[in-house]
């Protein structure tokens, strides 16, 4: 981070409540650093606030890992919204929209590493609450997509959506180990191409 990216956060990250510092705070940890490497102390330090504090609006730091990656899984989420609004009665390019979200964010991904599969890694016990929030969104994110395909006319909307759903997580691994040049324009291309081969002749065109 720069001088200049440093004093623009101090003076944005200064205006926040202190839940929302904290929650500043851990985004930058936690992406940066990984879960497990941070600890309760370092969030508050760059929150600027105190661990008596942190605890006050998070009972743990299972609890603020929690909270932190429901706040992801709701920005990804509204990414339908966006595209529903954006493409309204045109469920293909609502897909495409999905599509096209996911490989422009990859440039960033390729830094940080998805905060879903970078915490999946770290969380192995099915149980814990995070772990569980992570699969719940998986299995929202599918579903909308899946009901996307059905309402594009595809033949077997739950073949498509999983095709594309491998796509566009394979895209973000592949984006996070540099192992495909252009990932981003490929994402775009093989989705198109899984809609359009699923297409029944003349639907959601």
């Amino acid at each position: 981070m720069s001088s200049t990216d440093r004093v623009g956060r101090q003076s944005r990250v200064a205006k926040l409540p202190p839940r929302e510092r904290i929650l500043d705070a851990a985004e930058e940890l936690f992406s940066r650093e990984g879960i497990k490497a941070v600890g309760v102390q370092a969030i508050a330090d760059r929150a600027e606030t105190t661990k008596m504090a942190l605890y006050r609006h998070f009972a743990t730091k299972d609890a603020l890992v929690e909270e932190w990656l429901r706040i992801v899984a709701a920005d990804y989420a509204a990414v339908f919204d966006r595209v529903e609004h954006a493409h309204p009665d045109d469920p293909r390019a609502q897909i495409l929209g999905v599509a096209r979200f996911i490989a422009d964010g990859l440039p960033e991904i390729s830094h940080r590493g998805c905060p879903f599969i970078n915490s999946v890694a770290e969380l192995p016990d099915r149980t814990h609450p995070a772990r569980r929030l992570i699969e719940a969104h998986k299995a929202a994110q599918l579903r909308r997509l899946t009901a996307l395909c059905d309402r594009a006319g595809l033949a077997d909307p739950d073949g498509a959506a999983a095709e594309i759903t491998f796509t566009l997580e394979g895209a973000q691994v592949s984006a996070q180990n540099a192992s495909i040049v252009d990932a981003g324009e490929l994402l775009v291309r093989i989705v198109e191409a899984t809609v359009d081969r699923h297409a029944r002749p003349g639907a959601g065109r």
